[in-house]
């Protein structure tokens, strides 16, 4: 069968891809190694982690905050069986958003492991067999796999990851994470809201190191809040397994101190790593760089011409999102287009409570380049509708040019600042100043009036409400 398109792997990126291949009229083929479509993302990643985030915040809200708000309930109890449901639910449901779109869109769904005969010819190999595809053009969007050193004795039973953690279905009475990165942090504070007791390994003296360092501050006092405990600057030399539990031997860097901390489960949470295994990439000569990422160019082509690559395969950040972007890029530059990404204006979000959002350079960064800047801070707490919500962890910071007043970077913990986020990222989209941020008219009372305050106070320390 001959393709326009053959897309391998079903995740935002591939899926996204395929679709826009397909609305500019060409004929597509989506390959995927596992039954359900969604990569990832929808399947264990991004969607079943928020279903679980959100149900576990609804326990918390009543445990430990119904009471102040003047609502009284009995006893409250966690079903955790039927919250594991849900999230398997809103998986089903959204797999099957994805079945219809293809279906919407005449893209061919093919099942099974896609591997490279050459730069223009797939195989799709499953139970059943194997077909060949013929493409001109090939995007791979095989996307990301866990890391899990041998040291941690992976068994998916008492060492586990992402993945495995999504489907405990008691809660568990102690968890050691290793890791004090995003999806560490998301799952961290789920099972804390639900009473287990968290325990967080992180190797660097910071939490969320990718992120504004006052961020990663302002959300471990939140966290520490919901009773998570702390070991920054200290490593994992191993872990010992038992039949229901296992004992993490901790080590602090420079030192040396052990201890052990004992666990139902040990979550790895350390990164991920590209997943191009079984591409047989080596049949097109194609070869990967020294962190296991496929190169590409400006436009997300290999160096075989007509194989493209997207997602977490390629650099940069590995967020869904931006795989998307990446998706819709290919797609138009197949088409004769002229598309682009600014890859420094892609959000990162984490998705705890309080959430943490960004945009743009860190203060970090601005320093280390010598890049004149003003901040701007302004805190939840001096907002109405966060006293009113009892949300008042958290702040805003804008980061503004110091000479020409351009936003350079926004960066938030707070309530639903997964949301509001979108405001800084468009007025840099369009390379707007602090002022124009500042000037315009925010609804009271909200959030975003955070967002205002600060920016009034980056471009001249004049914030109103502190």
């Amino acid at each position: 069968m001959m393709y326009d398109v053959v897309v391998i792997g079903s995740g935002p990126g591939g899926y996204v891809a395929a679709i826009r291949s397909a609305q500019l009229g060409k004929k597509v083929a989506l390959v995927e190694k596992y039954s359900t479509l969604g990569g990832t993302c929808l399947n264990v990643g991004c969607i079943p982690s928020k279903a679980l985030l959100d149900s576990s915040e609804h326990y918390h809200n009543a445990v430990d905050r119904f009471a102040e708000h003047g609502i009284q309930t009995g006893a409250v109890k966690v079903n955790m069986a039927k919250m594991i449901q849900r999230k398997n639910e809103v998986v089903e449901q959204t797999c099957k958003g994805i079945d219809f779109l293809m279906k919407k869109n005449k893209i061919d769904v093919y099942h099974g492991l896609g591997s490279f005969v050459s730069a223009k010819k797939i195989a799709v190999s499953n139970e059943n067999g194997k077909v060949e595809l013929e493409a001109h053009k090939v995007i791979i969007a095989t996307g990301s796999k866990p890391i899990t050193p041998e040291i941690f004795g992976y068994d998916k039973k008492r060492v586990i990851t992402s993945t495995e953690a999504l489907q405990i279905d008691k809660i568990p009475e102690k968890m050691v994470v290793v890791g004090g990165g995003v999806i560490g942090l998301e799952l961290g504070s789920v099972f804390a809201r639900l009473g287990t007791k968290v325990d967080v390994v992180e190797y660097m003296d910071r939490i969320l190191p990718g992120m504004d360092q006052d961020c990663g501050r302002e959300l471990m006092k939140s966290l520490k809040k919901l009773g998570i405990k702390f070991y920054l600057g200290h490593g994992v030399t191993g872990v010992t397994k038992m039949k229901n539990s296992c004992k993490v031997q901790v080590k602090q860097n420079g030192t040396d101190t052990t201890f052990e901390l004992d666990a139902d489960y040990c979550l790895v949470s350390i990164g991920r790593r590209p997943f191009t295994d079984g591409l047989q990439l080596e049949a097109i000569s194609l070869s990967l760089d020294e962190k296991g990422r496929i190169p590409v160019n400006e436009h997300l082509e290999t160096a075989v011409p007509g194989v493209f690559a997207i997602g977490d395969v390629v650099r940069g950040a590995m967020l869904a999102h931006k795989a998307e972007e990446e998706g819709v890029l290919v797609a138009e530059y197949i088409a004769g287009q002229k598309p682009h990404i600014d890859y420094n204006l892609i959000p990162g979000v984490v998705y705890t409570w309080p959430e943490v959002a960004a945009v743009g350079q860190t203060e970090e960064q601005l320093k280390e380049g010598n890049i004149p800047y003003r901040a701007g801070k302004f805190p939840f707490k001096a907002l109405g509708r966060s006293r009113a919500s009892m949300d008042t962890d958290g702040f805003v910071k804008v980061l503004a040019h110091g000479e020409t007043d351009e936003i350079l970077g926004v960066h938030m913990v707070g309530p639903r600042v997964a949301d509001v986020i979108m405001e800084a990222v468009a007025l840099m989209e369009f390379r707007a100043s602090a002022e124009d941020m500042a000037r315009i008219s925010h609804p009271h009372p909200t959030y975003t009036e955070a967002v205002k305050e600060a920016a009034l106070a980056a471009t001249a320390n004049r914030a109103l409400h502190i």
